[in-house]
């Protein structure tokens, strides 16, 4: 639904967008197994745990992902890695790029589990644990709520989300070219208008001098003073 409410000019090729959501999708599969894991470190109900985790991921975790891809890009930015930035694949895309990119966004999942889990060492978190399933008798409508409708909804809203901040900005089209080098639009712009406001050079530089000689010339002719005899 994203890719195709986005502008005709600026929609993604499908091998892009593949590109740009599969890193999501490797990283959410690690943020799953790592809930998972975490839950059963503990005495009381897991399902509440993991719902903390998740929850604990969708706010506080987007704050450090957000934080985590402004940081890289950055660096990124700054040490010319072109291929190395988010949405960037080269032309025609290469599966290179897809691959560093993907595991730079792993490293800031890792980074954003690991304050979340530091986090949940706050005392405290057992009584809310308590409080957020305890209302719901049915184990199994516990285990659907937590598992699949709570993860469905705000997994498309994580989603939705981190694919604005990782794919290819429409204003980087001007600024990164195919060689790698960055080249600012406003340099562009300015280099365009020497070459409009260069003379023309579709003539000779030789036959240009023997003009401007010829001229010279007729010029002296014109200003000698003319004798007429008389006789």
């Amino acid at each position: 639904v994203k890719r195709f409410k986005e502008p005709k000019e600026e929609r993604r090729p499908w091998r892009i967008w593949f590109y740009d959501t599969s890193k999501q999708a490797i990283g959410a599969l690690f943020i799953h197994f790592a809930n998972v894991f975490l839950s059963d470190l503990t005495e009381e109900d897991p399902c509440s745990l993991y719902l903390i985790n998740f929850i604990l991921d969708a706010t506080l975790g987007m704050l450090l992902i957000w934080l985590g891809v402004k940081v890289v890009s950055w660096i990124v930015q700054h040490k010319n890695y072109t291929y190395l930035v988010f949405g960037e694949y080269g032309d025609p895309p290469q599966a290179a790029a897809w691959i560093g990119q993907c595991i730079l966004y792993l490293l800031i999942m890792v980074f954003e589990k690991t304050v979340i889990s530091l986090v949940l060492l706050i005392p405290g978190w057992t009584k809310l644990q308590q409080i957020l399933l305890g209302y719901i008798p049915n184990p199994q409508l516990e285990l659907v709520l937590v598992m699949l409708v709570v993860p469905f909804i705000v997994n498309a809203i994580m989603f939705w989300v981190v694919d604005s901040l990782i794919m290819r900005k429409y204003k980087q089209k001007d600024t990164l070219d195919i060689n790698g080098s960055i080249e600012t639009p406003r340099a562009r712009r300015t280099e365009e208008s020497q070459v409009l406001l260069s003379p023309d050079m579709d003539f000779d530089q030789s036959e240009s001098d023997q003009d401007i000689s010829g001229l010279q010339g007729m010029n002296q002719k014109m200003k000698q003073p003319s004798y007429q005899v008389v006789i």
